[in-house]
C-alpha cells in the first residue's frame, strides 16, 4: 500500500468516526473467509459496516474525533463495526460472538462515552431504531383506532338489534 493509498484509507475512517453513532472494536483471530463474508453480510443488513484496518492508520484517523479514547482498544489483530443507528453494530456483533469462539468484542464507544464488553452487550439488547419507530407508531394509532371502533359501535349494536328483531318476526 502506498503513501497515496493510506492518506485515501486514513480519510475514509475520518469520515466513518465522523458519521457514525457506535464504534464497537473486535478481534477476530482465526475467522476463516466465508466467516467474515457472513459477518459482513449481516452486518451490511442490519445498517453497520465492519472494516479490518490497519491499527496505526486507524489512530491517525482517531485524532480529533470523539472516538480518539478507543484508540487504546486497538493492540493486535482488530476490526471496527460502525452503525449510524446506536444499536445496529453492537447488536449484530453480540450475536455473531455467542455462535463463534474466534470473534471477540474487545470494547467501543458510542460518542465520547468509552465502552467495555458489557456495555456492549447492554446497547446490543435495546431495541434499534426501527423497532422504536414502529412502537411509537402503533402507540400513536392506538387511540385513533379506539375513538373510530367508539364512535361505530353504537351503529353496529342497533343494527345488530334490528337484524334479530328482524329474524325474529321472519320466523
Amino acid at each position: 500500500m502506498d503513501r497515496s493509498q493510506k492518506s485515501d484509507l486514513v480519510d475514509q475512517l475520518k469520515q466513518v468516526f465522523t458519521e457514525t453513532s457506535v464504534v464497537v472494536v473486535t478481534r477476530n483471530l482465526g475467522l476463516s473467509v466465508a466467516q467474515s463474508t457472513d459477518l459482513r453480510l449481516k452486518m451490511r443488513d442490519a445498517g453497520a459496516q465492519f472494516k479490518v484496518a490497519k491499527n496505526r492508520l486507524a489512530l491517525i484517523a482517531l485524532e480529533d474525533t470523539r472516538y480518539k479514547p478507543i484508540g487504546d482498544l486497538l493492540k493486535g489483530p482488530t476490526a471496527l463495526a460502525t452503525s449510524i443507528d446506536p444499536v445496529a453494530a453492537a447488536k449484530v456483533a453480540v450475536d455473531f460472538a455467542k455462535t463463534n469462539d474466534k470473534f471477540e468484542i474487545l470494547g467501543g464507544a458510542m460518542g465520547d462515552t468509552l465502552l467495555d464488553l458489557n456495555g456492549i452487550k447492554a446497547l446490543a439488547s435495546l431495541p434499534s431504531l426501527d423497532e422504536l419507530r414502529g412502537t411509537l407508531i402503533g402507540l400513536i394509532q392506538a387511540p385513533a383506532t379506539k375513538i373510530a371502533r367508539t364512535v361505530s359501535e353504537p351503529g353496529a349494536q342497533l343494527a345488530r338489534v334490528f337484524g334479530a328483531y328482524g329474524a325474529k318476526q321472519a320466523a
